[in-house]
Order: C-alpha cells, then sequence, then structure tokens
C-alpha cells in the first residue's frame, strides 16, 4: 500500500545549479490565482440562468488548460508548508473540475444534476453531489417571507423551467441508473414545490412562480421517464477513473482495490464486534426506541449536554460557546415510525448520534472563528473536503466511545458497530457500482442485507438516497471510513512522535485549526512530512 503522503503530486527536484537561477513564486499570487480560478469555474449565465450547453461546457474546458498551466508553473521554494498545502488545495478543484469535463459530465449524464430546489441544510461546507448553480435553499427562508426575500425566491424560482428546459438539449448520456434516479428526483422536487405553495399562500405572485416552476418540474419528469427506455449504458466512472479521482482530487492514498479490501474488513470487524457486544449485553434490557416528543425532546438535550461537558471534562478539545447551540439546533421534528436507519439509532439512545454531529460544530467554526487563510475559509469545491468532514465524524463515535464516552451506555456500543457495519456495506456499494459490477438496485440491496437488525428499509429514503448520491459523486461513500481510517493513523502517528507530550485536546484542536481540507494534507502539516517522503 504507498505511503499515505504519496496520494499528493509530486514536486520537481532541483539542482543546485538550477535552484540558483530559480525566482521562487509570491504566495500572494497564488491567492490571487485563487480569485480568478473561482470566478472561472463559476459557469456562464445567460439570463440568469447558468449556462451548460455543450458549446458553454466546451469553453470551460479549453480555458481550464490555462488554469493549470499557470499553477505549475508556481515554484514555492521558500514557502511555509501551509502555503504549499494550499496550492495543492488549489490542484485539486482544478483537477476535480477536469474530471467533470472528461469523466463524469454531469450536465450531460445525470438528470438529479438539474435539481434546484432543497428544504434541508446540509451538514457538509457545500450541499453534497453536482448540482447546477443558484440552488434554492428554502431551508434559509423564514415565513412568512418579508417583501424582499418573497421578491428573491420568486427570481430564484423563474430560472427553473428556462434550466429544466435546457437540460433536454443537455442530456446526451446514456447512464440508465442515473436516468432512472433522476426521475425519481425530480418527483421529490414537485412535492417541494407544492409543500412550499402551501407556505406562501399569501402572496399570489410568488404562488403562481411555485405553481410554474412545479409544472416544469413535472414536464421536465415526464420527459424523463419518456427517453427511460433508451438508456441502458453503465453509471459507474470504471476503476481507473476511480483511481485518478482518489489521487488526484480526493488526495487520498488508496486505489479501489485497496478500499474494497479496507471495506469488506471494516463490515467483518464491526458484525463480529456487534456480535461480541450482543453476548456481553445478553442480561440487559434491549433498547427501546422512544415514542412520544416530549421525550425525544429531553433526552436529546441532555445528549448535548452530557458530550459537551464529556468534551470539556475530559479534555478532548477546547469547547467554545457556539458549540453547544449548533448541536442543539439539530433536534428536529419527532419521527413516527417507521424510521428511517439514522432515527432507529437516535431514538434508542440519543447520545450515539451527537458525535457525528460535529459536523454542525464544524459549520459553527467556519461561521463563528473562520480561518484566515482565503483559500481555507469557504467551502473547497468537488467536494475535496470529504475526508475530513466525514471522516471526523464518523471517527468521533468509535474514539469517543473508546475514550470512555459511552461507558453510562452500555448498549450504546451496539448502535457504533451497527453504524459501522451499515457504513461499510453502503461503501461497497459505492465501489462495486463505479466498477460497474453492481447496478444501483444491486448496492441498495447488498447494503440492506448487510446491515444489521434490518434498520434499513426498502421502502425507506435513505438507502436509495445515499446509493444515489455515491454514484453521482465518486468516493463519497467510502469516505466516512476511509476518512476515520486516515485520521486514526494520523492520531497513531502523532502520539508515536510525541510519546508522553501528547494530548488528544492539542491533537484535535491542532487537526481542526487546519480547516476542512482533505486529510492527507492536515497530516503534511502536523507531521512536517514533504512531499514524496
Amino acid at each position: 500500500m504507498r505511503a499515505l503522503v504519496a496520494a499528493l503530486p509530486t514536486c520537481a527536484i532541483l539542482t543546485s545549479a538550477q535552484a540558483q537561477t530559480v525566482t521562487p513564486s509570491r504566495y500572494d499570487d497564488l491567492l490571487t490565482l485563487f480569485e480568478q480560478w473561482r470566478d472561472f469555474q463559476r459557469p456562464a449565465t445567460v439570463d440568469g440562468v447558468p449556462d451548460y450547453t455543450a458549446a458553454a461546457m466546451a469553453t470551460q474546458q479549453r480555458g481550464l488548460a490555462e488554469y493549470q498551466r499557470r499553477l505549475a508553473a508556481f515554484d514555492t521554494m521558500g514557502w511555509t508548508t501551509a502555503q504549499q498545502v494550499d496550492l495543492h488545495v488549489l490542484r485539486a478543484e482544478m483537477n476535480g473540475l477536469d474530471f467533470d469535463h472528461r469523466v463524469l459530465r454531469p450536465w450531460a449524464r445525470n438528470p438529479a444534476f438539474y435539481l434546484t430546489v432543497f428544504w434541508n441544510q446540509s451538514d457538509q461546507p457545500a450541499r453534497e453531489g453536482h448540482q447546477a448553480r443558484g440552488s434554492i435553499e428554502l431551508w434559509q427562508y423564514a415565513y412568512p417571507l418579508s417583501t424582499p426575500r418573497a421578491a428573491e425566491l420568486r427570481a430564484a424560482l423563474r430560472t427553473i423551467p428556462v434550466l429544466l428546459e435546457q437540460a433536454r438539449t443537455n442530456l446526451v448520456g446514456d447512464a440508465h441508473d442515473l436516468w432512472v434516479m433522476g426521475i425519481r428526483s425530480l418527483h421529490d422536487q414537485s412535492d417541494g414545490l407544492e409543500r412550499l405553495a402551501t407556505r406562501v399562500t399569501g402572496n399570489a405572485e410568488l404562488v403562481a412562480e411555485v405553481r410554474r416552476a412545479r409544472e416544469a418540474t413535472d414536464r421536465f419528469g415526464q420527459w424523463l421517464e419518456r427517453e427511460a427506455p433508451s438508456k441502458t449504458g453503465p453509471s459507474g466512472v470504471g476503476v481507473e477513473h476511480y483511481d485518478w479521482y482518489l489521487r488526484h482530487v480526493q488526495l487520498v492514498p488508496y486505489t479501489w482495490e485497496e478500499e474494497v479490501t479496507l471495506m469488506r474488513r471494516e463490515l467483518a470487524r464491526a458484525r463480529t464486534a456487534l456480535a461480541l457486544e450482543e453476548e456481553r449485553n445478553r442480561g440487559l434490557p434491549p433498547l427501546a426506541p422512544i415514542n412520544d416528543p416530549a421525550e425525544w425532546a429531553r433526552r436529546f438535550k441532555a445528549a448535548v449536554s452530557e458530550y459537551q461537558a464529556f468534551l470539556r471534562d475530559r479534555g478532548v478539545l477546547t469547547v467554545r460557546d457556539y458549540m453547544a447551540p449548533a448541536l442543539l439546533a439539530r433536534q428536529g421534528t419527532y419521527a413516527p415510525e417507521p424510521r428511517e436507519f439514522f432515527s432507529e439509532v437516535s431514538y434508542r439512545d440519543p447520545i450515539v448520534m451527537r458525535t457525528h454531529d460535529f459536523h454542525w460544530i464544524d459549520l459553527a467554526r467556519m461561521e463563528h472563528d473562520p480561518h484566515p487563510d482565503p483559500i481555507r475559509r469557504g467551502p473547497l469545491l468537488y467536494n475535496v473536503f470529504v475526508s475530513r468532514t466525514e471522516g471526523f465524524a464518523t471517527g468521533m463515535e468509535e474514539m469517543m466511545m473508546h475514550a470512555g464516552f459511552l461507558d453510562g451506555h452500555p448498549r450504546g456500543r451496539e448502535l457504533i458497530y451497527i453504524l459501522i457495519a451499515q457504513r461499510a456495506a453502503r461503501a461497497l456499494g459505492d465501489l462495486m457500482m463505479h466498477a460497474n459490477r453492481m447496478t444501483l438496485e444491486q448496492a441498495a440491496r447488498f447494503t440492506m442485507a448487510n446491515t444489521p437488525r434490518h434498520w434499513l428499509r426498502e421502502d425507506g429514503r435513505t438507502v436509495w438516497f445515499e446509493q444515489h448520491l455515491y454514484l453521482q459523486q465518486p468516493g463519497y461513500g467510502t469516505s466516512y471510513l476511509v476518512g476515520k481510517m486516515q485520521i486514526e493513523q494520523l492520531l497513531a502517528d502523532r502520539a508515536r512522535q510525541q510519546g508522553d507530550r501528547f494530548t488528544l485536546r492539542e491533537f484535535v484542536d491542532e487537526f481542526t485549526a487546519a480547516g476542512l481540507i482533505p486529510v492527507s494534507l492536515i497530516r503534511w502539516e502536523m507531521l512536517g512530512e514533504s512531499i514524496g517522503e
């Protein structure tokens, strides 16, 4: 298996004579390029509608080559490690757009790319997967709407019919599973717009705009259904492309084949550990789900308080004032039965999933304690951040269990291993779909069959949503456990490096201070390993 830092592109090694003739580039020039790059990668717009036509995408692809050339010309002699890391962040983003043009082509292959209406906030720095620019984040609106906000929403909705009409010309791909799941997603957007209509009944102009958007969504869905029988091709990117994406975009030090081995091992480990925990807890009463809204609210708040106290009193990290409110805000409405997979876990012991809710602490930190570096201050593009965001949130579950967080919740340990098993199973689904060895339906059924206690329901939304996301976004389904493994390796190596000086608080504070960048880059900063070591 390759060295962890080998996922990073290598720099040229200069002879002493060459070094005397090279003029090092200025870091400020990289920041200028970053600003220009971010402007460039946005699609051109026509009357406020993003242009994903074949001509526009060909123009963008040609322009990308010039940005890659400019980045490759940088000489980082004399730069700090953090500054060199920033260059690799920028390179990963450019590689992400390059991969979109060469392989994914979501504007041409994936009907769900044109979904733009979302009711729920993503727990990621930027919404997962690929969507057309100009998403309408309805969770950001407070109802009843003020006059300015209503006008803003009306203008955003006005783009939907035009974008969906453009999509009919753009979508020339033959990816069967992406096409079929796109139809399903369009139904969800239509239902969401119907829900919106009930929230804005007092504004006739806005109601009319919502109706037009929904009618356009339904017409587009009907067109997809008519075209579906002709879509018979594979949807995965293939193993070779998957390997390139892991190495050059997500900066992950494993191949497709290595990740298959790792995920199979994680699935077996989780199922074994669960069986042993169940045997140990045989004399304890089972964890009954919460079936009362008031009890759910009470226990959720108590779980947040217990988690915050553990983080503070055990010296896990430096607790900030914004952390508890960020977690409390995620209580959500009471979910009656039948419940989705993660509710099956949370409603048996709300304490367990609060560890994974580190996502919301990450987002609160971005708002209240933004990174001083402009390149790391906002969300990275093309989901480059997932090994860090999903890896750390997932890692916190088991790491906190081992640190003693669940000592008073013995059956909670069972829930941890159920979570790991489900994530390993869906990761294998991701890998097999992209190798075109499983269809999306086969991947979903494999994941359901390998999730303990039958909590991942065929008639639920979770399994289909997740496998659809992973088919659209290579490497996302594996990032939870692969990122977790990278972080565990980094923690182990940092502890070995520091010996008796190691503390968990210092490690977590330093790790999180690096920002939401790939774990391989954080490793470079923390351990001082240069590229290519």
